[in-house]
């Protein structure tokens, strides 16, 4: 194939560098599909062809690709007809296509040649992006912080990342069979009969089947109803039942739990591990924050905080950061360390991109749960944002929170996969206590026994499931959220 190597004689380059490519298996690329046409659509639906680093290799795919799909066959004769008759001086172009579907050897090394066509392309533009970064750095715009430049950089990154892969496309119907009876035969295995993964509260796991990859989940509720507290929950156990096992090809996979990423923009890393701590050792977070404890107590405390460092679980508890800084950190924390679940503490105390910052905070908002939605399909995790209630909750008789109660409810809840609300009838009950030695005052009593300790999760939506209620007990100065004996409650309420 002198021709196109008169191009680029690659003997004589001086002291520049060439960028990485293979003239080699583009030529074989390109003659295999000259030779059957069936080649093209084993590359087409990841080849595309700005991926060719010969330009003329870029028109040659083009054209055979427009007759592929036009239904007819690609050959030189009938490629010639569509590209400049001269390729180089005393080359045409009619010669070159014949050269190429001579040394053709077979189709079935295509997908490979297809392959190095794309790595190769991918390793340009690595190149182009570190070199941009160069670039931008040196410019120094005052609009353009470092951190910003970073984290477009780091956007770029994991775009090219999830770019760099060969499945996707349609897929034959006994496919998608076949990746349904295997979810379910992971189910099946995994401890409570998932498909996704368990919160360790058996009666919400129920309902909802586990915390289901690419869900953005709304955890709502009033202030001192428990929304941390039951974040904190969920986050230590999926993240204390991790267990992994390493595919073939080097990719670490979750078989049970996961590890964690908790964004805590209202509390510090040290207040969560002080509730996490006094979830686990039976002891309240006042006391250890105190320091009111005596010695059997301090021990407990070792023990059991050298049991929680070996938790895959990571703190970010930076304040006020933007839902961009969000996404490239949780980016950067799938890439370095993996991540399974992603938890946002809460939702009305992140801000939007600085080109909507002019926006009102119904349309910030909307940006920012549509980029959490769009995180959660990104990187295959299920994401839980708390997010606060309006105050229109405590103007009604009926205290019981719903979908309307959510703060600029309208994107919260067309984004959402699963809308659940946190209740507990203890926290209203406590300031309606009647005067003692009355009739009312003794039915208050009966119902203040009825509702200690319990706390209802309401699901009030769930796109792949029903909606219900969920009882659990609730101990409030350990901050711990667990199952509810079944013989304290009736069954869970489902509504279809």
């Amino acid at each position: 194939m002198d021709a196109v190597r008169q191009l680029h004689p690659e003997g004589k380059e001086g002291s520049y560098r060439l960028a990485p490519h293979n003239i080699d298996a583009e030529q074989a690329m390109l003659g295999a599909i000259l030779v059957n046409n069936e080649a093209f659509f084993r590359v087409s639906d990841f080849l595309e062809k700005e991926h060719f680093y010969e330009a003329v290799h870029q028109e040659i795919y083009e054209v055979l690709g427009k007759i592929v799909r036009a239904g007819k066959t690609a050959t030189p004769i009938t490629a010639k007809t569509f590209l400049p008759d001269e390729l180089i001086e005393n080359v045409s172009m009619a010669q070159y296509l014949a050269r190429l579907a001579a040394e053709a050897t077979t189709v079935i090394n295509a997908y490979d040649y297809g392959q190095t066509i794309y790595d190769l392309a991918l390793e340009r533009a690595l190149i182009q992006i570190g070199e941009e970064m160069v670039e931008v750095a040196y410019d120094r715009d005052v609009e353009l912080t470092p951190s910003s430049q970073i984290e477009a950089a780091e956007r770029q990154l994991f775009d090219l990342a999830e770019k760099g892969r060969y499945d996707g496309g349609f897929q034959g119907f006994n496919t998608a069979l076949r990746d349904a009876i295997a979810m379910a035969g992971e189910a099946y295995k995994r401890d409570g009969g998932l498909s996704g993964i368990a919160t360790g509260l058996s009666d919400l796991d129920r309902l909802m089947g586990g915390l289901q990859k690419s869900d953005l989940i709304i955890l709502a509720a009033r202030p001192a109803m428990g929304k941390t507290a039951l974040a904190t929950n969920l986050a230590f156990h999926v993240a204390k039942s991790y267990k992994s096992s390493t595919l073939p090809d080097g990719r670490i996979k979750a078989e049970d739990g996961g590890i964690v990423g908790f964004f805590s923009l209202e509390m510090s890393s040290e207040q969560l591990a002080t509730r996490i701590l006094a979830e686990q050792s039976g002891i309240s977070s006042s006391e250890i924050r105190r320091g009111n404890i005596h010695e059997s107590q301090f021990s407990t405390l070792v023990d059991t905080s050298n049991m929680l460092s070996q938790v895959p679980l990571y703190i970010d508890d930076t304040g006020g950061i933007s839902v961009s800084q969000l996404s490239a950190r949780a980016r950067r924390l799938k890439r370095q360390k993996g991540l399974d679940l992603l938890i946002v503490d809460y939702l009305q105390l992140l801000s939007g991109s600085s080109k909507n910052s002019n926006a009102n905070r119904v349309q910030e908002l909307t940006e920012i749960t549509t980029s959490l939605k769009a995180l959660a399909k990104e990187l295959e995790v299920p994401i839980i944002a708390l997010s606060q209630l309006s105050r229109q909750v405590e103007n009604r008789d009926d205290k019981r929170p719903q979908l309307s109660d959510l703060r600029e409810s309208g994107s919260i809840e067309q984004d959402a996969d699963v809308v659940m609300f946190i209740y507990r009838e203890e926290y209203y009950l406590k300031n309606k206590q009647p005067k003692e030695g009355t009739n009312e005052h003794t039915i208050w009593q009966e119902e203040m026994e009825k509702a200690h300790g319990v706390a209802d999760v309401i699901i009030g939506k769930q796109r792949h499931g029903p909606t219900g209620t969920v009882s659990l007990a609730f101990v409030d100065h350990l901050t711990r959220f667990s199952n509810l004996a079944r013989t304290e409650y009736s069954s869970q309420r489902i509504d279809n």
